[in-house]
């Protein structure tokens, strides 16, 4: 991919072939069959970016390390020179405003980030993906369709197009033996997809879903186009669901009010 600071094409050959350990529970499906596949492509990425490859809450217990006299929530906030970034990445008020050594961050499975690698001011956040070859499964969730709307409002409201990429990796695997085999490896850049082809999913909490090695890479504009259409898309869509809810929900019980 155009301008990463990962190297795509070495990690996906350096995943190819490659095995995690079967999952203790022998469970083959979600987190536990994802976890340990994220970890592996982590350690590959750390081994290319040694000095700027961090679990997301890594990098924020880092961060409040280096400034120890920066104490409280707003303060701790301004230390991301980007409210986008920060948007994505900082934890909640209480947790920030009571972090200390004592009380550092750990991993939760909701962080924006799986892998976040950060150079010069500028964050590549990575999500892994995983996907059992043997079953034809429903596409995952991605990410929230209203956390990327609000995403790209702050992008427009703040004029920044240069501070960070959403990048995901999707790693097909099968079962041999006791070990979960990689057989393919994908790459693929959000900002690169065509905004309107996002399917949201507004029953699964608003998830837009998709296979990382369906999403297209069609789009070939500017960031703040693809902002502008993303928001054009995604408030199309609340609309139509917001007017099938009145239908469904509301006019066939107004007769009784």
């Amino acid at each position: 991919m155009d301008n990463a600071l990962v190297n795509y094409d070495v990690l996906k050959e350096k995943l190819r072939g490659t095995t995690v350990p079967k999952p203790r529970s022998g469970t083959l499906s979600g987190h536990a069959a994802g976890e340990p596949f994220d970890k592996h492509v982590y350690q590959l990425v750390k081994k290319q970016l040694p000095s700027q490859t961090f679990r997301q809450f890594e990098y924020l217990n880092d961060m409040f390390r280096k400034n120890p006299n920066v104490i409280g929530f707003e303060a701790r906030q301004a230390l991301f020179q980007s409210p986008t970034v920060m948007f994505l990445l900082s934890r909640g008020k209480n947790a920030t405003e009571h972090w200390s050594e004592q009380q550092l961050f750990d991993e939760k499975q909701n962080d924006t980030a799986d892998i976040l690698v950060v150079k010069d001011g500028f964050y590549e956040i990575i999500d892994v993906k995983t996907r059992n070859m043997a079953k034809s499964a429903q596409a995952p969730n991605i990410i929230s369709a209203y956390k990327l709307a609000q995403t790209c409002a702050l992008m427009l409201e703040n004029q920044e197009f240069s501070a960070f990429s959403i990048n995901y990796i999707e790693i097909d695997w099968q079962l041999e033996g006791d070990k979960l085999c990689c057989t393919d490896a994908h790459a693929r850049r959000l900002f690169s997809a065509s905004p309107s082809t996002l399917y949201i999913n507004w029953a699964a909490a608003m998830q837009i879903q998709f296979h990382v090695a369906d999403l297209d890479q069609d789009f070939d504009s500017t960031l703040e186009s693809w902002a502008r259409e993303y928001l054009r898309h995604f408030t199309a869509q609340a609309r139509k669901r917001a007017k099938d809810m009145i239908t469904k929900f509301v006019k066939p019980f107004e007769k009784y009010l």
